[in-house]
C-alpha cells in the first residue's frame, strides 16, 4: 500500500511529463517525411555560393552526435528541478519543431552537399562513422536546421534558468557547444549554410514569443518592488 501511494505522489510530482508524449508525433511525422520525400525532382534544393567556403572536415562529428546528449539532458534537468523551466523549454523546443515539420510537409527541401566519402583518400572512424549516417539519414527536410534550431533553444533555457543563469563555466560550456553543433550541420556536409540561417532565424523568433513576455513581467514585478521600498516623501 505504502509503495503504492509511493508511485501515486510520484506521478502527480511528474504529470508534466504528459508534454513529451510530443516525441512520438514528431517522430512518426518527421519519418513519414523522411520515406516520401525523396525524388530531387520533387523537393527544393537548398544551396548558398558560401556553402562552397566551407571544407569538409569529419571531426565536426563529435559536436553533431552531442547533440542528442544535449538536448536529451538540458529537457531532463528542467523536468526534475523546474517546471516552468521544463514547460518554457518545452514550448520553444515543440513549437519550432512543428514548425519544421510543416514547412518540411508543404515545401519539400534537400540539399546535394554530400561529399563522396570513398574519394576523401583517407579513412577513420569519424569518417565511418558519417558514412553509417549518411546511410539511414537522408539529405531532405533540412531548411530550417532542427540540430541548429534545438541547440540555440538548450542554450537559451540554460541562460534564462534562474538556477544556472549564474553559473558562468555552465553558460560559456553552452555557448560553445552549441556553436559547435551549428557549425558540425555545414562541415559534415548536413546541411547548407541557409539551413544554419533558418534556423537561427526560427530560434529568434521563437524566442520573443516564448521568453520575452516573462521578461515583461519579471521587470515590472522587480520595479514595483523597488518602488515599494522607496522611501516616502
Amino acid at each position: 500500500m505504502k509503495r503504492f501511494d509511493y508511485l501515486k505522489q510520484l506521478l502527480l510530482k511528474y504529470k508534466h511529463g504528459l508534454v513529451l508524449s510530443y516525441f512520438f508525433i514528431y517522430l512518426i511525422w518527421f519519418t513519414y517525411l523522411e520515406r516520401t520525400v525523396t525524388d530531387p525532382s520533387k523537393y527544393t534544393l537548398i544551396y548558398s555560393k558560401l556553402d562552397n567556403l566551407i571544407h569538409f572536415n569529419e571531426w565536426f562529428i563529435i559536436p553533431y552526435f552531442l547533440w542528442f546528449i544535449y538536448i536529451f539532458v538540458t529537457v531532463a534537468y528542467f523536468f526534475i528541478t523546474s517546471k516552468q523551466d521544463f514547460y518554457k523549454c518545452c514550448a520553444f523546443l515543440f513549437s519550432g519543431m512543428t514548425i519544421c515539420l510543416v514547412i518540411y510537409t508543404i515545401w519539400p527541401n534537400g540539399h546535394n552537399l554530400r561529399v563522396d566519402l570513398s574519394s576523401l583518400g583517407r579513412s577513420n572512424i569519424f569518417i565511418e562513422v558519417l558514412s553509417r549516417l549518411y546511410s539511414f539519414d537522408t539529405a531532405t527536410n533540412v531548411f530550417p536546421s532542427i540540430h541548429v534550431f534545438n541547440s540555440i533553444g538548450a542554450m537559451i533555457a540554460i541562460n534564462k534558468s534562474e538556477r544556472l543563469h549564474n553559473i558562468k563555466w555552465l553558460q560559456v560550456a553552452a555557448l560553445v557547444l552549441t556553436v559547435s553543433i551549428c557549425l558540425s550541420t555545414v562541415y559534415l556536409k548536413q546541411h547548407s549554410i541557409m539551413d544554419v540561417f533558418g534556423g537561427i532565424a526560427l530560434s529568434i523568433i521563437l524566442y520573443v514569443i516564448v521568453y520575452v513576455p516573462s521578461w515583461g513581467k519579471v521587470k515590472g514585478t522587480a520595479k514595483q518592488q523597488q518602488l515599494s521600498k522607496a522611501p516616502q516623501s
